[in-house]
């Protein structure tokens, strides 16, 4: 039987390129955005990710065999995290018992590079306790001291998907349901977001003092796609928990060589 991928963000960028590679190797996608897709949803709201969640079981016939949570925003506003953070965690989880009958069932999330910038550890652990009215209130007191601050908005979200796919890959939920839960963490990827950016060297020497990638430069989006397709593939059977950094060796350059000085688990 063809399996059946639901992919959030796919009017555009990376979701639009992931879902048209899953259709080229013959699956049926299901593409969900604010526009540009086959569902229109909103997920920066609890309603409109339960709606999405109700649109997508109608369309599917309640057979979902992977999610590709591709669906973000980078703005130095508040609604970033609902959007990021909650978008993701709550309709993906609103699916599990649904992905549960699959006999292959995966998900696969797009985080970001951005996840190991500077960011709120405030807002982080409100998001990962699920408390969203805090998280939008923490969001808002950034985003009203200007763009600068307000951009923390972003990596926070991000840091945060990172945190949960880790903690709730492990679960009974996931791991005892089978479902290998795994993130994405794109350097900079050429989109219809970051071309305006890019098209200067001013914003490219900007994004490349942050993002620095030795290895084949700035990557299309097709790149994260095929990446996103094997974590979500049958293939998969026991990578979970882990945000991979697709990044052309930024996070190497960033981080160093050692990441795990300090980690001592005892005799």
């Amino acid at each position: 039987m063809t399996r059946t991928y639901v992919v959030t963000g796919a009017g555009s960028g990376i979701g639009q390129a992931t879902a048209a590679l899953l259709s080229e190797r013959g699956y049926k996608v299901v593409g969900v955005d604010l526009k540009g897709a086959d569902i229109t949803a909103d997920l920066s709201n609890h309603e409109g990710r339960l709606k999405a969640v109700e649109d997508v079981l109608a369309a599917t016939d309640g057979q979902v065999d992977a999610i590709v949570a591709c669906a973000g925003v980078s703005a130095p506003k508040a609604f970033t995290v609902s959007v990021n953070y909650f978008g993701v965690t709550e309709f993906v989880d609103a699916l599990v018992p649904t992905l549960a009958k699959s006999d292959a069932p995966r998900v696969a999330v797009v985080s970001s590079m951005a996840s190991l910038q500077p960011n709120s550890p405030e807002l982080v652990e409100a998001c990962l306790s699920g408390d969203e009215a805090k998280a939008l209130e923490i969001a808002r007191g950034l985003e009203e001291q200007g763009p600068a601050m307000g951009y923390l908005n972003y990596p926070s979200s991000k840091r945060a998907v990172s945190r949960w796919i880790r903690k709730a890959g492990i679960t009974e939920r996931y791991a005892g349901n089978g479902i290998p839960l795994n993130a994405v963490a794109p350097g900079t990827v050429i989109t219809n977001m970051t071309k305006e950016l890019l098209s200067t060297q001013e914003g490219r020497d900007m994004v490349d003092a942050n993002v620095p990638m030795p290895l084949n430069y700035h990557s299309d989006a097709v790149v994260i796609a095929r990446l996103l397709a094997w974590l979500s593939s049958e293939e998969n059977t026991h990578v979970t928990g882990q945000t991979i950094y697709i990044d052309g060796g930024a996070d190497s350059t960033l981080r160093g060589d050692d990441i795990w000085t300090g980690l001592n688990f005892g005799a």
